[in-house]
C-alpha cells in the first residue's frame, strides 16, 4: 500500500445533529430521532467522479427500512451506485436500503456510494432527507483539488460464514516469510469497511462476521510498485471460534456488484481461457493463538455484469495458510495436485456453491495461475465454463485471536 497515503474527500458536506421524525407521521405513530449524513466526493477525473455518503444515527431509537433523499446543485447524474437502489428525476437523488442494512441502530451508521458525471463544477449537496425528514447541518471546509489516484468503495455486503472442521488449537504459530515485512507502513485505517482504494486494486477491511465476537481491525496500504501493492491488516478478535468475524483482503473486482471502474479486467468468461495469474508475498505474526487462514477468494456469477442484488453463484477459495484448526465449509472431496502442490479439496453449499482448495502444508509466498482451480472444478463437471469471475480477493480470516498480516507483494492480472 502507499507510503503516507491516506483517502482524504476532496469535498465534505457533514449534516449535523437534529432532531426528526421517520415512519407513520402522525401523533400516535411518530417516533423521534436524531441523523446525520455526510457527504464526500473521494476522487474525480475528467467528466466523473466518485461519491461516498455516510448515513449516522444518533438518536436514541433503531432505524429499520431507510430512504435517502437530496438534490444535485449542478446538474450531476448518478450513473450506478452500491449498497441501496439508486434512482435519479432531475436533479432529485433517492436512495433505498438494499435490505442487508435497512437497520440502522441508535450510533450505527451505513455507508453508500455511487460513480457520476459532471460539467462545469461538481459543488456538494446542501440538503438531506432520512425517510422525508431533513437532516440539518453545516457544511465542513471543502479539501484541495481533485485526483483521480483513489475512489470510493462500498461497505461490504453479506458474506459466506464458513465453520471450523476441527478442534482449534490454542499454541500460536508464525509463517516463515519469502520476505521480510515492510518497515514503513501507510496510516491505519480502522474503520468498519473501510476502503483504501490504490489503481486497480482496493483493500477492503471487511469486518462481516464482527456480529459473532467482539474485538477490532485495521488496515493499511503502502503503495504500489509496478505491478506490486503492499499492504498490512491487523487483528484482535474473541468470540465464537467457529466463526469468522473478519477478511481483510487486497479487492480486484467486487461480488455485489460494485469495481474500480476501469483497469480491472473483471468480469470474464472462463470460456475466454484468459489467465489469471498471481503472486504473493506475506508474513503472518501471531501475537496469541489464532484460529484463521490466508486465501485467496474467488468469486462468480452467471451473468456478465452483477450488480449488487445478483448473488453469486460459486466461491472458489485457495488456502495457502491455516493456523489453529481452521477448517473450510463443507466436506472434503478428493486430494488434488495444482501446480506442482498438493491440496484437500472440500465443497459445501451456503446459499451458493463453495469449494476450498487446502494447501496440504502453509506457505508465505505463492506464484499461481488461478484458473489451474477453476479448471479442476470444470473438469468435475461442478463448474460450468458460462460463469464470469467477477472478484479475486487476496486476504486472512480471522476466527480468533490476534496478530498482523504484512504483504509485501502482491499481484493479479486477467489475461
Amino acid at each position: 500500500m502507499l507510503a503516507k497515503r491516506i483517502v482524504v474527500p476532496l469535498s465534505v458536506l457533514a449534516v449535523g445533529s437534529a432532531a426528526a421524525v421517520f415512519g407513520v407521521l402522525n401523533a400516535d405513530a411518530a417516533e423521534t430521532t436524531a441523523c446525520s449524513v455526510t457527504y464526500s466526493v473521494v476522487s474525480q477525473w475528467g467528466s466523473g467522479f466518485t461519491g461516498d455518503v455516510k448515513i449516522k444515527n444518533t438518536g436514541g431509537a433503531a432505524i429499520d427500512g431507510w430512504k435517502l433523499g437530496f438534490a444535485f446543485p449542478s446538474g450531476q447524474t448518478v450513473a450506478g451506485g452500491w449498497n441501496g437502489a439508486w434512482t435519479q428525476s432531475g436533479s432529485q437523488v433517492s436512495v433505498t436500503d438494499a435490505g442487508w442494512n435497512r437497520s440502522i441502530n441508535p450510533g450505527g451508521n451505513v455507508t453508500i456510494g455511487f460513480n457520476g458525471t459532471w460539467t462545469g463544477a461538481n459543488p456538494i449537496p446542501t440538503a438531506f432527507t432520512v425517510n422525508g425528514v431533513t437532516c440539518g447541518g453545516v457544511p465542513a471546509s471543502p479539501a484541495a483539488s481533485p485526483t483521480a489516484s483513489r475512489a470510493a468503495s462500498p461497505t461490504a455486503s453479506p458474506s459466506v460464514s464458513p465453520s471450523v472442521s476441527r478442534t482449534p488449537t490454542t499454541s500460536p504459530s508464525v509463517s516463515p516469510s519469502a520476505s521480510k515485512s515492510t518497515s514503513a507502513t501507510g496510516p491505519e485505517d480502522c474503520t468498519d469497511f473501510a476502503a483504501l482504494v490504490r489503481g486497480k486494486f482496493w483493500v477492503n477491511n471487511n469486518v462481516w462476521g464482527k456480529a459473532d465476537g467482539t474485538g477490532s481491525q485495521c488496515v493499511w496500504e503502502n503503495g504500489l510498485s509496478g505491478d506490486n501493492l503492499s499492504w498490512g491488516t491487523r487483528w484482535t478478535w474473541a468470540g465464537d471460534n467457529t466463526k469468522v468475524k473478519s477478511y481483510a483482503s487486497a479487492v480486484l473486482g467486487w461480488h455485489w456488484g460494485w469495481k474500480v471502474p476501469t483497469g480491472t479486467g473483471l468480469p470474464v468468461q472462463l470460456s475466454a481461457g484468459k489467465a489469471v495469474t498471481t503472486n504473493w508475498n506475506f508474513q503472518v505474526t501471531q501475537t496469541t493463538g489464532n484460529v484463521m487462514n490466508v486465501a485467496y477468494d474467488l468469486w462468480l456469477h452467471d451473468i456478465a455484469n452483477p450488480d449488487w442484488q445478483n448473488n453469486p453463484t460459486d466461491e472458489v477459495m485457495v488456502w495457502l495458510y491455516k493456523s489453529g484448526g481452521a477448517g473450510p465449509v463443507g466436506t472434503k472431496q478428493a486430494t488434488v495436485t495444482i501446480a506442482g502442490t498438493t491440496w484437500d479439496l472440500y465443497r459445501g453449499n451456503i446459499g451458493w456453491e463453495v469449494y476450498s482448495f487446502v494447501r496440504t502444508s502453509n506457505t508465505s509466498a505463492a506464484a499461481l495461475d488461478l484458473t489451474g482451480f477453476t479448471d479442476d472444478l470444470v473438469a468435475r463437471g461442478w463448474l460450468a465454463k458460462t460463469k464470469y469471475l467477477s472478484s479475486v480477493q487476496a486476504g486472512t480470516e480471522i476466527f480468533t485471536g490476534s496478530g498482523r498480516l504484512d504483504t509485501t507483494a502482491y499481484s493479479v492480472k486477467i489475461g
